[in-house]
Parts: structure tokens; C-alpha cells; sequence
């Protein structure tokens, strides 16, 4: 059985999805102020996943150009659209079998390959949930700014999608 810790990241990628549906590639190609593009943050969301569930905890980096273009620091960018999504699909899909591998008792190591990381994967987990929900919000903003009108709110269906249920113990 899934971790419900994974069951929460995996609603907050859907939220996350949710929140861009019919988004176009105008809109999510434009900067506003110092705030990024929504292209940009599809992928910067890919590479943050790439690093904590592919690279660091098994030492594979399928997408490598996102540590140029969208990592944390890179110089601000309006990658395509599309590409960030097929990035973004190609690293969740890939982490997404690490993922359901997890336990309890595995948050609490940390990683060793590559990169050491005072972070365990527990607090990783956390960590890019909690990521994604700045994200919903950082594209909500920049839709609402450029396109007007009604967007998703946030959070939706928890309690069908992903409501709490205990951890397990092992």
C-alpha cells in the first residue's frame, strides 16, 4: 500500500495540474515582475522531483537540462510549455515507482548517492508537497493577473482524493 505521506504529494501534484488546466502557451510563457513563468515553474517543479526521488535517492538524472534551465538559482526563463510538461510527466512518472517503495521506517534515511543531504526523506517529502502548494499559488496569481476571470480553488477534493488516514507503523 501506498504511504499516506506519498498519497499527499501525489494530491498536491494534481492540485498543482489542476490549477493549470487550459492553460495556453502565451500565457504560460509570461513574466510578471520578478515572478516566474508558469512554464518555468512546471519544470522547476520536474527538476526539484528529478533531484530529491531520481538523482539523489538513486542516482539517475533522466532529464539533465533542467539542472540548467529551471533549477533553484538558474537565470530566470520562459522554457516551452510543452516541453516542461513532458519533462514534468517523464520525472514523475520515473520517481513515482521509487515512491510507492516507501516506508515509515524509509523517511528516515537520508540519501547517500551523489549528494550527501542533512535532510532525510521524510522531511524531503514534506518538503516538495508543501513545494507544490507555493507553486499552485505562484501560478494562480500570474493567471488571475493575465487572464482575469475564474480559476480552481484551492484545495479541492482532499476528502475523496487524498483524505488523512493513520500512518502505518511499520
Amino acid at each position: 500500500m501506498t504511504h499516506p505521506r506519498v498519497e499527499q504529494l501525489r494530491f498536491a501534484r494534481s492540485e498543482f495540474v489542476r490549477g493549470l488546466d487550459g492553460l495556453t502557451e502565451e500565457v504560460a510563457g509570461r513574466r510578471l515582475g520578478p515572478m516566474n513563468s508558469i512554464g518555468w515553474m512546471i519544470g522547476h517543479m520536474a527538476w526539484h522531483e528529478q533531484l530529491y526521488w531520481l538523482t539523489r535517492a538513486q542516482g539517475m538524472t533522466p532529464v539533465p537540462g533542467l539542472n540548467d534551465q529551471v533549477a533553484s538559482g538558474a537565470p530566470a526563463s520562459t522554457p516551452p510549455l510543452e516541453e516542461m510538461w513532458a519533462a514534468w510527466r517523464q520525472v514523475t512518472a520515473a520517481a513515482d515507482t521509487w515512491l510507492d517503495g516507501l516506508t515509515t521506517q524509509r523517511l528516515s534515511d537520508r540519501p547517500v548517492l551523489n549528494t550527501p543531504s542533512a535532510q532525510d526523506f521524510g522531511t524531503m517529502l514534506l518538503r516538495m508537497t508543501y513545494h507544490y502548494f507555493v507553486h499552485c499559488g505562484e501560478s494562480s496569481a500570474v493567471r488571475q493577473m493575465v487572464e482575469g476571470g475564474e480559476l480552481p480553488e484551492f484545495v479541492g477534493d482532499i476528502q475523496d482524493e487524498a483524505p488523512w488516514r493513520a500512518e502505518p507503523t511499520s
